[in-house]
Formats: C-alpha cells, sequence, structure tokens
C-alpha cells in the first residue's frame, strides 16, 4: 500500500510538468503572430512611393464632350496623348491638344506650368468619323464649291467694299502667306469689322469662349454656339482674309472681320468649330 500511495505524487508531478512545458510553447507560438516594428516600416514604406506622384485635374473637351481626369504633373505631352486616346478613341496622330496655345509633346505638363483644374482642348476626328465622310457627299461639295467659284467674290461685293476700300489698317498683325501657325498667346488685333470699327479677338480656351472686342464693349461668345466660320483671301492681299463667324441660323448672323492674317486662318477655324477642316 505504501508504494501505492507514493506512485500518485509522481503521477500529478509529472503531469503538472508537462502542463507548464506546453503552457510556454503556447506562449512561444503565440509571440511571433505579432510582425516586428522594422517589418511593418518596411511594408509602408512601400506604398508611398506611389503616393509621391503629384498627380493634376484636368478638364479634357473634346467635340462638346468633357472628361474629368487626374493625371501625373510630371508626364509628357505625348503620355497626355496616348491617355486622352484611350478616353475619347482619337489617335494621337489626329490629336491637336491646346493648352495656352499648342501643346509641345516633349515638355511635361509641370514645365509649361498647367495647374489644377486647367481645360484642355482636344481637337480632332476619329477614323471612323472620316470614313463616315462617303463619296456621294463629297461630291455634292465640290458640286457646291465649284458653283460658289463661278460667283463673284465676296471682296468685290458691296457691302464688303467699303471697308476694304479704307486700305490695309496701319496697325493690323504682320501675315506670313503659305505658312499655318498655330494662334499666338496674344489676340489678334488692328482689324476692321463690318461698321470700319476696330475689332480684336482673343481665344479664351479655357473657358471654351470667342471674345469679339470693339471700342465700345466686348462680347463673350460660347465656342459652341457659333455655327459656322467662312473666309476669303482679299483680292490684291493674299496674304490676308476676310472672315465671318455664323453667330446665328442664316447668313444675316454672320459678323465679319477684315484683315486676317492667313497663317492663322486655319487655326481659328480648328479652335471654333472644335473639328478638323477638309478644305
Amino acid at each position: 500500500m505504501d508504494a501505492e500511495t507514493e506512485n500518485p505524487p509522481l503521477s500529478c508531478r509529472d503531469d503538472n510538468k508537462h502542463g507548464f512545458l506546453s503552457a510556454e510553447k503556447a506562449l512561444a507560438v503565440d509571440e511571433p503572430q505579432s510582425d516586428p516594428p522594422d517589418s511593418q516600416a518596411s511594408v509602408s514604406n512601400g506604398g508611398d512611393s506611389e503616393m509621391e506622384k503629384e498627380l493634376v485635374e484636368l478638364k479634357i473637351i473634346w467635340n462638346k464632350n468633357k472628361y474629368d481626369l487626374k493625371f501625373p504633373l510630371d508626364s509628357t505631352g505625348t503620355d497626355l496623348k496616348q491617355k486622352i486616346h484611350s478616353l475619347t478613341g482619337l489617335p494621337p496622330a489626329m490629336q491637336k491638344v491646346m493648352f495656352k496655345g499648342l501643346l509641345p509633346e516633349e515638355k511635361t505638363l509641370r514645365e509649361i506650368k498647367v495647374t489644377s483644374g486647367a481645360k484642355i482642348m482636344v481637337v480632332g476626328s476619329t477614323i471612323n468619323d472620316v470614313l463616315a465622310v462617303n463619296t456621294p457627299k463629297d461630291s455634292t461639295q465640290h458640286e457646291v464649291k465649284s458653283e460658289e467659284t463661278k460667283k463673284e467674290p465676296l471682296c468685290r461685293q458691296k457691302q464688303h467694299r467699303k471697308v476694304l476700300d479704307k486700305g490695309k489698317p496701319e496697325d493690323v498683325m504682320p501675315s506670313v502667306k503659305g505658312v499655318q501657325e498655330r494662334l499666338p498667346t496674344v489676340p489678334l488685333s488692328g482689324m476692321y469689322n463690318k461698321s470700319g470699327g476696330k475689332v480684336r479677338l482673343t481665344f479664351k480656351l479655357e473657358q471654351d469662349q470667342l471674345w469679339i472686342g470693339t471700342k465700345e464693349r466686348t462680347e463673350k461668345l460660347p465656342m459652341g454656339s457659333i455655327k459656322n466660320v467662312v473666309s476669303e483671301p482679299i483680292e490684291g492681299h493674299e496674304d490676308y482674309h476676310m472672315m465671318a463667324f455664323q453667330l446665328g441660323p442664316t447668313e444675316a448672323s454672320y459678323y465679319w472681320v477684315y484683315w486676317v492674317p492667313t497663317q492663322y486662318v486655319d487655326a481659328i477655324k480648328d479652335t471654333v468649330l472644335g473639328k478638323w477642316q477638309y478644305f
């Protein structure tokens, strides 16, 4: 009996010993579950590199559509054209991107001082738009143009002669014949309107407006409200054009401007109408 009574304490001691060991093992297993401070820091630092890219908020305007875009400030004009392609389907080669003039492809948005909220004007037609211009429409347009050539030139008509007979304004901007240039950063000035008064044209690309200024007042016209733009070289001074902005449904609404330098004519049409001109 003495031997039997001694065995249970030995068994209890063994069990307690095993119990302490299992508790220690449990603590040892639980401890590694918390990540070391250094490990957590290395993970967060890896995410911060993406956040360091400075983004700028842009409003892309194309074909009367507007797209809100956040874009890296240190990306180039070429990068922006690729992004515009993904938004609109307009190939980069067919894009004319304007921000205070034609957007340079090789410079970054930071270098040309693009700020948050800036409006980027895009001019161009998609390949589908070009293909939609079928042959019958082309032939009709050629017929209309041939009829127009038979008519008396606009500059010989009485209503225009009274302005053109005043001669070329002394302060008109210089012209460069046979060259197409983008719009200057300053207003086009020194021209005449239909009444023979001085007029200047200011293209507010950020506001999508054309400002027509005279001595008396300045008309601020949304470019989307201008139905058409027509022009014709001035006979005897082909390096200058007479140009009209159609503000209503008929020709009676034409606002005429005389002595527009020829190198800016195409840029004016592209900017106001928001599409490529096929003539």
